[in-house]
């Protein structure tokens, strides 16, 4: 779907031309989020471009480096929207038709005819009805009766021609139906027998009726949840005020973490997205507006996408005064993927409450107010400086939801800086390790007049460097004096512990004060305080990566050097390959879930499987005491690992049972419900504490070169010049990877084998 978005939205109507190029998926993130990165993006592309070229027979224009999509936010009177953000009014007014081979859905039947007129079709309907699809020419008014019977229809989109002469269809055009014969006799009632034919090669458009289509109050579930969706702000307080427990769902992202990770179980859900009043954004456009503007006001519920334009629509509009609107444009884009962000709002991140989260630390840099609304209370106000609790924790009444959140923005005449910096394990998608964000006024004499230091990822919960805060108060910026000081006083904010949750103290710790010495620089190549080394203050960007393939091998032999397609490639990239879902379901097949260990090395004491079997939960349970100890052992190298843990577990989620039930949802509670005593035992956690208890893995294979083969080692060290000794230690390297790994198996009474199918790459 993304990419299909990707070749649609790159159209443009104005020039017949696609602009698509590496700037779309690197800069604009287009395709974040579909993990592609074993693949990388770059064939992806590609494929991309063979759709417009061979497809389409479009012409490809790739943009310049700055080019990027603008959404409807600050478009200029002249900007032609995309389809998929175009409005009803808009598609009113666009010129031309979005470039599909067999046409657009709202073109006139005249091949020749180039412009779209949505306002009336061929046949008198109104806009509305090219809902239906493609319109198609015939003499009938929509009030002739004609009949079901004797009609002649074109030729299927496969017996056409490619290049047919002319007159005759061909692969790319279109249609008509014709219905010629006398209408029936006794047909009782009323039948609508005028339609506008469905044209197989024409893309369907989203129906414009459905833009009019009001959306009710919903409430279905069954004694156990029940999910609720109000229309309106009123609806939703009122439920609030009934039972202030229930959990509200936006985006869901955090709430389906709670309730897959750690078995969260919610009785009654609300979702709030269909509320508009939550998600009402104004941006400003008019230059009084702009001049006048003194804080951004942003729906609770707008999404993080649209927030993320209107940004940086507004940062071009407002220069430094919109810094803190590019510091939380800059935060957004690297926020998760861009699905998240299409779902994803800014009241969930706060009501979160994450000690990690990417936007909070901006907002508290910013002194933004989030705005709270109750049925008793009404509007209630809570600054960001007192929002944050405790971990997890905010001052937002029970029975109130976040209805807007106010972003300060200054004045031209004052001298203030926002900045907002993270690190991540990856760039991309990733959790922050520290995140950061800065606001610093200086009066007249350069001066600190007022700072604000938040930091993300350092506590429990988003917090501000209070001390060094105090600290710098009134000190000259551009002094090498005001930058020790600063980082001295950040030593003792954040003088992380060791053992602190997370763990990298330390580095955690250098990151706090790189922050810092990166925003002094920035504040001063902003202001033009003074000289600055450009290279301190300047991103660091890895430039798009390029390259070429040269398909001719002047060595090809018949086997040796010749490029062979991948078995599966061609069923994969068609959408016919079947996976383990599409399968229908066997006769009695069930559902299996691990019983895994919650202890990295612990002794069984109890195993009690009797609380997962009953009903609506697990139908039987597997274990040791079911295998023999020869076929509990398994290795690909040595068999020394077991199926099942036999009396001690040495590792977290090593498999200790499996329960079985008739859907999967009862196997994962039935797995939850089984209960496990353990004994705590000695855990070997570094390379010392093995070589201190002579724990290691026997292994018969070495590797050997040189003298080591047949001589001796200590030989060798004798007849060197210098022998340096010393211990290198190296952090853990952390492998991700995201695999569903999922297996079939069906045993054959028969003949005792039995068929296995398997979504990993061993089977």
């Amino acid at each position: 779907m993304s990419l299909y978005a990707l070749v649609r939205n790159s159209y443009d109507p104005t020039t017949n031309t696609f602009n698509l190029s590496e700037n779309d998926i690197e800069l604009e993130g287009h395709l974040d989020g579909n993990l592609c990165r074993c693949t990388g993006y770059k064939p992806i592309l590609a494929a991309a471009k063979t759709f417009i070229l061979e497809d389409l027979k479009g012409k490809l224009i790739e943009p310049p480096v700055d080019t990027t999509i603008n959404m409807s936010i600050g478009k200029s009177p002249d900007h032609v929207p995309y389809r998929s953000e175009a409005t009803p009014k808009d598609l009113m007014t666009l010129p031309m038709s979005c470039g599909r081979l067999g046409g657009c859905c709202r073109d006139k039947p005249n091949p020749s005819a180039s412009s779209c007129s949505p306002t009336e079709s061929s046949e008198g309907f109104k806009s509305d009805d090219a809902s239906l699809g493609a319109s198609s020419h015939t003499d009938h008014s929509p009030t002739d009766e004609v009949d079901l019977t004797g009609m002649e229809y074109g030729n299927p989109v496969k017996s056409r021609e490619r290049d047919p002469p002319i007159g005759r269809e061909g692969e790319g055009t279109k249609t008509t139906t014709i219905l010629a014969a006398n209408p029936p006799v006794n047909i009782e009632g009323t039948l609508q027998l005028e339609f506008i034919p469905y044209i197989p090669n024409t893309e369907l458009i989203f129906p414009p009726s459905l833009r009019k289509f009001q959306k009710p109050a919903i409430c279905y579930g069954n004694t156990k949840k029940i999910w609720l969706s109000p229309t309106t702000l009123h609806q939703l307080l009122k439920i609030k005020n009934l039972d202030p427990t229930v959990k509200l769902v936006g985006g869901a992202s955090e709430v389906q973490v709670e309730i897959r990770f750690k078995y969260s179980q919610f009785a009654i859900q609300v979702y709030v997205s269909e509320i508009a009043e939550l998600a009402a954004m104004f941006v400003p456009e008019l230059e009084k507006d702009l001049s006048s503007m003194t804080e951004f006001v942003v729906g609770a519920n707008t999404p993080l996408t649209q927030l993320e334009y209107a940004c940086k629509s507004l940062y071009k509009s407002l220069g430094r005064r919109g810094l803190v609107l590019e510091a939380c444009r800059k935060q957004l884009r690297y926020f998760a993927g861009r699905q998240i962000r299409n779902a994803a709002s800014l009241a969930g991140n706060l009501a979160t409450a994450s000690p990690i989260s990417d936007m909070n630390p901006v907002l508290l840099a910013a002194g933004a107010t989030v705005v709270a609304q109750s049925l008793l209370s009404g509007e209630i106000l809570l600054p960001m400086d007192t929002f944050f609790v405790s971990y997890r924790k905010t001052s937002l009444p029970c029975d109130a939801v976040i209805t807007s959140i106010r972003i300060p923005i200054p004045t031209a005449e004052k001298q203030e800086v926002v900045k907002a910096y993270k690190q991540a394990k990856r760039k991309d998608d990733d959790i922050a390790i520290v995140t950061t964000a800065f606001r610093v006024e200086l009066d007249n004499a350069g001066n600190v007049k007022q700072l604000v230091l938040a930091y993300g990822g350092m506590a429990p919960f988003t917090l501000l460097a209070k001390k060094t805060q105090s600290s710098l108060q009134g000190l000259k910026w551009n002094d090498s004096k005001t930058i020790h000081k600063g980082l001295e006083s950040l030593c003792e904010d954040f003088n992380l512990p060791f053992g602190v949750p997370g763990g990298m103290a330390t580095y955690r710790k250098t990151l706090s004060l790189s922050f810092f010495f990166r925003f002094w620089h920035d504040v001063v190549l902003e202001l033009g305080l003074g000289h600055v080394d450009k290279d301190l203050a300047q991103e660091i960007h890895r430039g798009t990566s390029f390259g070429s393939r040269d398909n001719y091998n002047p060595y090809e032999q018949r086997v040796v050097g010749k490029q062979v397609a991948h078995l599966s490639a061609l069923k994969q990239n068609t959408g016919e390959a079947e996976y383990l879902d599409d399968m229908p379901k066997q006769h009695r097949e069930l559902y299996g879930a691990l019983v895994l260990s919650s202890r990295a090395h612990a002794r069984l004491v109890e195993v009690d499987w009797r609380p997962a079997v009953g009903p609506g939960l697990a139908i039987g349970y597997i274990d040791k005491t079911d295998l023999t100890k020869e076929q509990n052992m398994w290795g690909s190298v040595r068999k020394d690992e077991l199926f099942f843990a036999d009396g001690e577990v040495f590792s977290h989620g090593q498999t200790i049972g499996m329960v079985y039930a008739e859907t999967a949802l009862q196997a994962q509670a039935g797995a939850r419900a089984v209960r496990i005593e353990y004994e705590d035992l000695p855990a070997i956690l570094t390379i010392d504490e093995a070589i201190k208890t002579n724990s290691f893995y026997a292994h018969d294979r070495e590797l050997k070169k040189g003298i080591a083969i047949e001589g001796s080692i200590e030989d060798a060290f004798s007849e060197c010049d210098r022998i340096f000794e010393g211990t290198t230690r190296m952090g853990g390297q952390e492998h991700f990877y995201l695999e569903t790994n999922a297996a079939l198996v069906i045993p054959h009474m028969e003949d005792g084998n039995m068929e296995v199918w398997s979504s990993t790459q061993n089977v």
